[in-house]
């Protein structure tokens, strides 16, 4: 994967530091290297890039404000030679801080953190897309459709899919994981050890989920979001 890239700082030796270091990183594309925010905005607005290493303080436009009218899914990386902006960095959702000069392996760093956030949001489209996910379980790749999933059981270590067939699909990896790759509101996490497939709920018994047989409790802290689901799905 190849990270679209740009650099602004007004100032032209700790631009031409940066580049220096753009061109030695693989995984980096530089598409632009601007003296000013104004001068970026031209081109950033039809062309936006995805990491973007702006300095702070600039004349005309800093980048604190130029950074809130970019699209939300660049990465931004602020660079500055003073610390008291690094507050009001973090206030625009930037990627991270770094104070100049620049050392390379600070660079490095953020560079390998932002291709690690790019690498899966682009996983995560492909999924939503296609609606389904090998998940590795004794050593094999099991295929299993979105629409397939009826609930997602949190068992320590691992987790277990039931699958409307009847099946079930247990895999080493944790609740979290499935629950970013899952897309809400149609599967929603219902109690820490469960998530659940909205859609294919039958009936709802006092604050319980039921499949067949399984009763799947709805615990205190995950209330309010299935209560709002269900209001957007009740006649009244």
């Amino acid at each position: 994967m190849k990270i679209t890239t740009a650099i602004i700082d007004d100032e032209p030796l700790a631009a031409q530091l940066l580049q220096s270091y753009v061109e030695r990183v693989p995984f980096l594309k530089l598409t632009g290297t601007y003296n000013s925010a104004i001068e970026a905005m031209r081109e950033l607005r039809t062309k936006p890039v995805q990491l973007l290493f702006l300095d702070i303080q600039m004349p005309e436009l800093s980048g604190i404000e130029f950074a809130k009218i970019l699209p939300p899914e660049t990465k931004i990386v602020f660079t500055t030679a003073f610390q008291q902006y690094a507050v009001e960095g973090y206030k625009v959702n930037a990627l991270d801080y770094l104070m100049k000069p620049v050392p390379f392996d600070s660079f490095l760093e953020v560079a390998n953190r932002a291709l690690d956030q790019l690498m899966t949001v682009q996983k995560q489209k492909l999924i939503d897309e296609d609606r389904f996910v090998f998940i590795k379980s004794d050593y094999k790749l099991v295929r299993v459709s979105f629409d397939e999933i009826l609930y997602v059981e949190g068992l320590k270590d691992y987790v277990r899919f039931y699958l409307t067939d009847g099946r079930r699909v247990m895999s080493l990896m944790n609740m979290k994981k499935v629950e970013e790759y899952l897309p809400a509101p149609e599967f929603l996490r219902i109690h820490r050890s469960f998530i659940v497939h909205m859609p294919l709920i039958t009936t709802i018994d006092r604050a319980r989920i039921v499949f067949g047989d399984k009763f799947i409790p709805i615990s205190d802290s995950y209330k309010e979001a299935v209560q709002l689901y269900l209001d957007q799905h009740t006649l009244a």
